[in-house]
């Protein structure tokens, strides 16, 4: 079977979410293939994968496992997208794989599965703000109701998603006719980024004085509306030990709103960016992971805190309750209060162990090598 994989969407400056996505599932996708359990997969038959990773810069090579087989095309942004079957077609893949739901499937001669993360687009309309302007106007005018996304969908043998909550909003929204498959994100193993990291520990990786409360709370994320990171800000008010990190970048204009919230004397740390080494760093620094977003799509940064070992603090949403279980403390969003109280709860050694021991636990059920292999699967059961 001739699989490939949709590639294009690496970035090569900083991931964004389907960029890690696509690189985490593409680095598991390639280790399946060649680890020495390649033949023991739960796949319709012994068929021998022959994978190939579509980009369309050469700098993305970098972000591959070393040695694999690329074909260099357009960018998913190029006028040439709509066309993207014909150009595949001379390749003969078998089954085409992209971790979005855009790629030109007209007139293809293969076998298709399209992602669709989650459908926070159409509650939140905003497109991404590195895309072309052009390629702006269009998603608003793609995401104003389901339509064109059924029509988009419906061309696929398959469509993915990365939860089963997504999954149930699919359905509920009539989004497509096809199969649906959960190809589930994961967290990356921050832990690796530390010092010593790359040497194989015996048992999981602690963070830094697990026996001390946190002191330090840590947000990844942007900073649109629907965020709500300013109930963050307004729970400083109860938290005057603690030193609250906000990680992404940031405009001025939006510092400066936040900021006029902040309480008087609290802590508050605007990053603007950071590398993922110096996410985990802070992570390990006697943290707690919080997020109160109003709507999600997925939530990878509380996955990767549970994963690591770090407690979480999250407003209480289904799609948190896929990804965190009982590994979190849920409080109502728009609470400042019961935030800083939830916070402050986990100064209690017990409460901070029982938290930090179901979150490794939970986070444990996603893994990328679990998803590679239901992607191949999927793959193979749709040559037969």
């Amino acid at each position: 079977m001739r699989l490939f994989f949709d590639a294009r969407y690496l970035r090569t400056d900083f991931h964004d979410g389907i960029s890690r996505f696509s690189a985490e599932l593409a680095r598991a996708t390639a280790a399946e293939l060649a680890g020495p359990d390649a033949g023991t997969r739960d796949t319709p038959g012994d068929v021998d994968v022959e994978l190939t990773f579509l980009i369309h810069d050469d700098a993305q090579r970098a972000l591959l496992p070393p040695g694999v087989r690329t074909l260099k095309i357009h960018a998913p942004t190029s006028w040439r997208e709509p066309f993207t079957a014909f150009v595949l077609n001379r390749h003969r893949p078998d089954v085409v794989f992209s971790p979005m739901q855009t790629i030109g499937s007209l007139g293809r001669r293969y076998r298709l599965i399209l992602t669709l993360h989650d459908t926070i687009y159409y509650r939140h309309r905003t497109p991404p703000r590195d895309l072309p302007p052009l390629v702006r106007l269009g998603w608003r005018f793609f995401h104003l109701g389901y339509t064109p996304q059924r029509l988009v969908l419906n061309r696929a043998d398959t469509v993915a998603t990365v939860s089963e909550t997504s999954k149930r909003q699919f359905a509920a929204a009539r989004l497509t006719k096809r199969p649906v498959v959960v190809i589930a994100n994961a967290p990356q193993d921050l832990a690796a980024l530390l010092p010593g990291g790359d040497r194989a520990p015996s048992a999981p990786r602690s963070p830094s004085r697990p026996d001390l409360p946190p002191r330090s709370i840590v947000y990844m994320g942007s900073f649109m509306p629907y965020k709500n990171v300013e109930t963050l800000v307004r729970g400083m008010a109860g938290l005057p030990e603690h030193t609250l990190h906000l990680l992404s970048r940031i405009g001025e204009a939006r510092r400066a709103e936040l900021s006029a919230l902040a309480p008087a004397g609290a802590r508050i740390v605007f990053h603007n960016g950071v590398s993922d080494a110096e996410y985990a760093a802070l992570l390990d620094d006697r943290a707690v992971l919080a997020t109160l977003s109003l709507d999600e799509g997925y939530g990878l940064p509380v996955a990767e805190a549970l994963a690591f070992g770090v407690p979480a603090v999250v407003s209480d949403l289904e799609i948190f309750r896929e990804v965190a279980g009982e590994g979190a403390l849920f409080v109502p969003p728009e609470d400042a209060e019961a935030f800083a109280a939830a916070v402050r709860s986990l100064d209690e050694a017990a409460v901070r162990s029982a938290t930090i021991a179901a979150g490794r636990a939970q986070a444990a059920e996603f893994s990328w090598r679990r998803s590679a292999a239901r992607l191949l699967a999927t793959a193979q059961s749709l040559v037969g």
